[in-house]
């Protein structure tokens, strides 16, 4: 229950213009602090709690054994990771490009479902919160 609590208050902070997406390519040291934060850290935790899901436990789990295999006392990006799980999924799914969707932008999808009679319709958009005209940007 507490996780959950964490993860609605990540998915607000992340519903807000103002977001950031977990990954990004830093200029600064300040730039660096300022990704280290709840957001980055619990939406990046459900991400991954999500990933194990659609995988399975057992191959999540081979593929976290593969990336601490491989790069134990090493560096690492975060699309070892991926590649990691890639190499457990025999190219099945290419869980590089399935993640990068989650953590290379900011936000998260509202899926809206209409059903009527025996047509349904899905759309999907970008949820935002809420949105001050001051804090438009290009992207929203």
């Amino acid at each position: 229950e507490d996780f959950l609590n964490l993860i609605f208050k990540a998915m607000m902070k992340d519903s807000l213009n103002s977001s950031h997406a977990v990954s990004s390519a830093v200029q600064s040291s300040k730039q660096i602090e300022e990704m280290f934060d709840t957001l980055s850290y619990i939406k990046g935790a459900s991400l991954l709690l999500m990933l194990k899901h659609y995988l399975t436990k057992d191959v999540f789990q081979a593929g976290i054994e593969v990336y601490v295999h491989n790069h134990s006392y090493g560096t690492a990006h975060s699309d070892d990771l991926w590649d990691s799980m890639n190499q457990i999924t025999n190219g099945t799914l290419d869980v590089k490009k399935l993640m990068k969707t989650w953590i290379l932008h900011k936000g998260f999808p509202l899926v809206t479902v209409v059903r009527k009679g025996k047509i349904i319709s899905v759309q999907q958009e970008k949820f935002l919160y809420r949105m001050e005209p001051e804090n438009w940007t290009s992207d929203a």
